[in-house]
């Protein structure tokens, strides 16, 4: 099973993230869940959301205490969390940035997502919504088929300027 750890902050698309990730493992012929965990947050406050893909059916409905990937869409959340807390040995790290960034020695990949988002003009009450983005990075990484993420996109969102934003995260992102 392939487990993933989400940190963002409210109104930044995290949880929608998750949505869509296991939307597109699921279009990719995998076993997806998703699912938030936060407590009465307003924007800007963190949030944790998981994903967890397999082969199989999942029945595991708990949170992720040592994923394979953890995905930070907001950098400043790790002056608040320990973002890399249980990571799997080798375990890999994607966060939205614009330098590659030390990760405690865990294999990172950095891509400005921030700055695609901005790029497409995709905000919320004047902040950047990051979750079509990240995916085009993931297909990158090899989590999702590009196809699929598309297609996941495509069901959530008509407007095509969200899957511009993963058409360029995927040309962008910096191993």
């Amino acid at each position: 099973m392939f487990e993933v750890r989400i940190h963002s902050r409210g109104g930044q698309g995290g949880v929608t993230a998750a949505r869509l990730l296991a939307l597109a493992a699921v279009r990719d012929g995998k076993y997806a869940t998703a699912f938030p965990f936060y407590g009465a947050e307003r924007r800007g406050a963190p949030v944790v959301s998981f994903v967890r893909i397999d082969g199989s059916p999942i029945r595991i409905s708990s949170q992720i205490r040592k994923p394979d990937l953890v995905i930070v869409l907001d950098p400043s959340v790790m002056d608040v969390v320990d973002v890399l807390q249980g990571i799997k040995p080798g375990g890999r790290v994607l966060v939205n940035a614009r330098e590659p960034r030390d990760m405690g020695g865990h294999p990172a990949c950095s891509v400005d997502l921030t700055g695609i988002a901005l790029r497409e003009k995709l905000e919320v009450a004047g902040s950047p919504i990051l979750n079509t983005a990240v995916l085009g990075a993931l297909a990158k990484m090899g989590i999702i088929s590009m196809e699929s993420a598309k297609s996941a996109i495509r069901e959530m969102f008509s407007d095509p300027r969200n899957v511009s934003a993963a058409e360029a995260a995927y040309r962008e992102l910096a191993a």
